[in-house]
C-alpha cells in the first residue's frame, strides 16, 4: 500500500510551527505547564525523580542497547546484565524497593528477548524523524511535526512504529490506535525514510502485551488536524505572551488529579490546592 495523501512539499510557508507529541500534550493537559516547562526562563522549582520514570528510562536505554549488538548476542542474559548497566536507584522509597524493581526490570526484558523476534535489525532506535506536513493535498506545508520513536523496525515494504510501556496498565489496540504521538511518528518516519508507515505497536514490558494497530490515511489525517488545531491554539497563546499578556489568564492552571505527580506542583499553587503530593514511586507498576 503506497502511502499518499500527504503532501510533503519542501517550499515552506512563512509562519510554520514546529511541533512535537510531548509539546502538545503538555499544552492540552495544562497550558500552565507548558508554560513552565517550555517558556519560562530561568526553569521553575520542579520535585525531585520520579521512580516509574526512571524505571521507564532504564528499560527502555537496556533494550536500545540489547538492539546495538549483533543478532547472536541478544540474549535473555545480556538483556539482565544491560539493566544493571543502566540502573539508578533515584527515586525510589529505599535501596530494598530499587533491588525489586531491579529485579522485575531483569525479568521483563528477559521475557521480552524469549518472547518476540529480536533478530530483526531495526531501522531506527531513538530515531529523530521529521517532516514538514500539509493538511489539504497539494497544499503547502501547515507544520512540521517531529519527535524521537523508540524503535522503527521495517516488515516487508512497510514501517512499524513500535513504543515501549513499563507503566501500571497494560494497552489495547483502542490505546494504540488513539495515540497522537505514534500516528505523528509514522507520518514523520514515512517521509524521513520514504516508505509507507501504518502499523503502530505498544509492547508493555511488565504483561509482555503488544498492543497493535493499523491506521489509515484518514486516521492519520484526523491526528494531524488535532495536532494542527493545539498548535494554533499553543502559537496564538505564546505570541500573545510575547506582546505582553497576562502569563496566568494565556496559560491557565487545567487541574486534575496529575496535579499530585506533576513535576512543577512545587511552583504551581493551584496545583498545590488542587490534590495531596503524590510519593516519588506512588505511579510504579504494582
Amino acid at each position: 500500500m503506497e502511502q499518499q495523501g500527504f503532501d510533503f512539499g519542501v517550499e515552506q510557508p512563512r509562519r510554520l510551527t514546529k511541533v512535537s507529541p510531548a509539546r502538545l500534550s503538555t499544552f492540552e493537559d495544562c497550558p500552565r505547564r507548558y508554560r513552565l516547562a517550555y517558556l519560562e526562563r530561568p526553569s521553575p522549582r520542579r520535585t525531585g525523580p520520579w521512580a516509574h520514570s526512571t524505571l521507564g528510562a532504564i528499560v527502555h536505554n537496556a533494550l536500545r542497547a540489547l538492539f546495538d549488538l549483533s543478532a547472536a548476542k541478544r540474549t535473555p542474559q545480556r538483556a539482565m546484565a544491560l539493566v544493571a548497566e543502566h540502573w539508578k536507584d533515584a527515586g525510589f522509597a529505599d535501596a530494598d524497593q530499587a533491588a525489586r524493581y531491579r529485579a522485575r526490570a531483569k525479568a521483563w526484558v528477559s521475557d521480552y528477548v524469549e518472547h518476540n523476534d529480536v533478530t530483526v535489525e531495526p531501522v531506527g532506535l531513538e530515531r529523530w524523524v521529521s517532516a514538514p506536513v500539509s493538511l489539504e493535498p497539494g497544499g503547502k506545508p501547515d507544520l512540521i511535526i517531529e519527535g524521537r520513536a523508540d524503535r522503527i523496525d521495517q516488515r516487508g515494504r512497510e514501517l512499524v512504529i513500535i513504543d515501549y510501556k513499563t507503566g501500571r496498565r497494560a494497552p489495547d489496540e483502542h490505546e494504540a490506535r488513539a495515540s497522537q504521538a505514534l500516528a505523528m511518528y509514522a507520518v514523520a518516519a514515512a517521509r524521513t525514510l520514504r516508505l509507507p508507515c501504518y502499523q503502530v505497536e505498544l509492547h508493555h514490558l511488565p504483561t509482555g502485551t503488544v498492543a497493535a494497530a493499523e491506521h489509515t490515511e484518514a486516521s492519520l489525517r484526523r491526528h494531524l488536524q488535532r495536532a494542527d488545531e493545539t498548535a494554533g491554539d499553543l502559537r496564538t497563546a505564546t505570541d500573545t505572551l510575547s506582546e505582553g499578556a497576562d502569563a496566568q489568564e494565556l496559560f491557565p492552571a487545567r487541574t486534575s488529579r496529575r496535579c499530585s505527580w506533576c513535576d512543577f506542583r512545587p511552583s504551581c499553587a493551584e496545583g498545590q490546592q488542587a490534590a495531596p503530593a503524590s510519593e516519588p514511586w506512588d505511579l510504579l507498576a504494582p
